[in-house]
């Protein structure tokens, strides 16, 4: 996670134009070669997944490409929070309440917040991305632009493989290497990946369990307070000092209160003792919010 993919394409869009890579794929895949069994990777991995591979011209046209528009947070909300998806998300909640109430239980977060995660990454895993990830990661490590992060995560997912996680030919995921229901990095699956129904594989492709385990996971080591919503939207009053709109100004629901910010029906604001922050994606005239610490 840091797992979004949108997020992750614009992480790796770069303004600058890239210089060619400074040596042919084939001497750069057989120098890494060498890399990869120096930090461990067993040979059966390294042949088995890195026999043949050539780069993937899609993948670099993929990683030049510019963002041609920005949209607002109005249409983005739009386009991906439709009533179909809710009421999936709805059904889906109610058909794994089991394993939901179980990894809430074990990681401190609430299902809605897992689901919608899932929804938003892969429509709940239907789009999980058709990219070779292993053919992906070299391509970009070749390529140059962002050759050590990416020969990291390379080698990471080497490792996922060697573990007998899955294997080379069905690691598939986003063409920047994000990967499985969660979409997560090979970096984010060795910190927050979990084999959530003990049967030796942490499978983030397939295992519904260790889907929604690995996500709550990753948002409780990213510091999620169980029983703490993420916001609400709110009405600010006319003239509300657009200096104090922002995730970087903090302060006590009381200072927010006293400010005269409501709920949307016009009731004051719970009675409690946290921070919070105003943000206005497409600005004051527009939808609000106040966030708390999830949000952040």
């Amino acid at each position: 996670m840091k797992f979004i993919p949108l997020l992750i394409a614009l992480i790796f869009i770069s303004p600058r134009a890239m210089a060619a890579p400074a040596q042919d794929f084939n001497t750069w895949l057989a120098g890494f070669k060498i890399e990869a069994r120096q930090a461990g990777i067993s040979q059966t991995t390294i042949d088995s997944a890195l026999i043949g591979i050539k780069p993937l011209p899609k993948v670099i046209a993929l990683d030049k490409k510019q963002p041609e528009k920005k949209i607002s947070f109005a249409q983005y909300k739009k386009n991906v929070v439709n009533a179909q998806r809710i009421q999936k998300g709805r059904a889906l909640m109610a058909q794994y309440a089991h394993e939901l109430k179980w990894v809430e239980q074990t990681y401190g977060v609430a299902p809605q917040y897992v689901v919608a995660l899932w929804g938003i990454e892969t429509s709940f895993g239907t789009n999980t991305g058709g990219f070779k990830v292993i053919d992906s990661l070299a391509t970009l490590a070749w390529e140059g632009r962002r050759a050590s992060f990416f020969k990291s995560e390379l080698l990471k997912a080497l490792r996922i493989i060697d573990e007998g996680h899955i294997s080379a030919a069905s690691m598939k995921g986003s063409w920047a290497g994000a990967m499985g229901q969660n979409q997560f990095m090979p970096s984010s699956f060795f910190n927050f990946a979990v084999d959530a129904n003990k049967d030796g594989h942490i499978d983030i492709w397939n295992t519904r369990l260790d889907v929604f385990a690995s996500t709550a996971n990753y948002l409780s080591k990213s510091g999620w307070t169980h029983g703490q919503r993420w916001g609400r939207r709110v009405r600010v009053p006319e003239n509300f000092p657009a200096n104090l709109v922002g995730p970087k100004i903090v302060k006590p629901l009381s200072f927010w209160k006293e400010l005269g910010v409501t709920d949307m029906n016009g009731t004051t604001l719970p009675f409690e003792n946290m921070n919070a922050s105003i943000v206005a994606p497409d600005g004051l005239g527009a939808d609000t919010y106040i966030v708390y610490g999830n949000y952040q």
